[in-house]
């Protein structure tokens, strides 16, 4: 099993005549992806790598039956794209796409209350259940299917987080990055719900960073309900007080969304944190 997304998952491509839109959606479909269509609206009737372009959402589920679609819309379109998506009732959303303006975003989660559709992002790398399904631009080849699921504020620590899995044997389960911003559709509670119920998954590695309060709150929630392995990551340990480092959710405020903070927290969950992004894997293994 995995969680979110596998291989009978079909999977629209919004902004697939752009640059990444149509280079993603052939490295997705080349991994195995089921990618059914793309769509820009205007451009209906076109292909895009043999993949068919619709106008809207709507017509391209009614056509293919996808049920997830991830987003390469520019960031002052992205709104509207991921309205569409969420009025046609997919299943998944990625969203891909950094700069979306904050106000936008506040509209979105508003409008996801009480809908099926899950978010994923923005500005996040996307999803992969390796060797079943990728949406997003995760590099596919460093993954391998094990028992490991990854959540993710960080991109490119993913990656590397990944690379030591798959090194060690252990391989993952699903990886998830959620994204760098202060507003994000699924969070860390939201994902470890659902890798608590996945028999895969035996452990979960989780990735997070300075800046807001998220991991303060994820430890609370497996200290009390959470009972498979986890072991920790902080990035931005060095960072200097006040000042945004890279992601626009990283940013430290008094002593809320310190690295010190999230790691005292940890620590208090019974969750191992490691120093370097190598170590997860052997101080996993000791929990499995």
């Amino acid at each position: 099993m995995s969680i979110l997304v596998d291989e009978t998952t079909s999977v629209l491509v919004q902004g697939i005549t752009g640059r990444d839109g149509s280079f993603h959606a052939r490295a997705m479909r080349d991994y195995g992806t089921k990618v059914v269509g793309g769509v820009v609206p205007g451009r209906g009737g076109e292909s895009v790598e043999d993949i068919p372009v619709f106008s809207t959402v709507k017509e391209a589920k009614e056509k293919t039956g996808a049920n997830a679609s991830v987003v390469f819309v520019p960031a002052r379109f992205a709104a509207d794209a991921l309205m569409e998506a969420i009025g046609a009732e997919l299943d998944i959303v990625v969203c891909i796409t950094e700069g979306i303006p904050v106000l936008d975003m506040l509209k979105i989660c508003n409008h996801l209350e009480g809908r099926k559709t899950r978010l994923i992002g923005p500005n996040c790398p996307g999803i992969i259940s390796p060797e079943r399904c990728k949406i997003g631009i995760m590099p596919g080849a460093i993954h391998k299917r094990g028992s490991i699921g990854v959540i993710s504020r960080s991109g490119t620590l993913t990656y590397e987080v990944v690379y030591q899995l798959t090194k060690s044997g252990l391989g993952q389960s699903t990886c998830i990055g959620i994204g760098g911003d202060p507003i994000i559709g699924s969070g860390f509670i939201d994902l470890l719900k659902l890798f608590k119920e996945d028999e895969e998954s035996k452990g979960v590695a989780l990735i997070g960073e300075i800046g807001g309060s998220e991991e303060e709150e994820t430890a609370t929630f497996i200290r009390e309900h959470f009972t498979k392995p986890v072991v920790a990551f902080i990035a931005g340990r060095t960072a200097p007080q006040g000042k945004r480092m890279g992601h626009a959710g990283a940013i430290i405020s008094g002593s809320s969304g310190t690295a010190e903070a999230k790691i005292k927290a940890f620590k208090e969950a019974n969750v191992p944190v490691a120093d370097m992004p190598e170590e997860i894997p052997s101080l996993l293994k000791k929990r499995l």
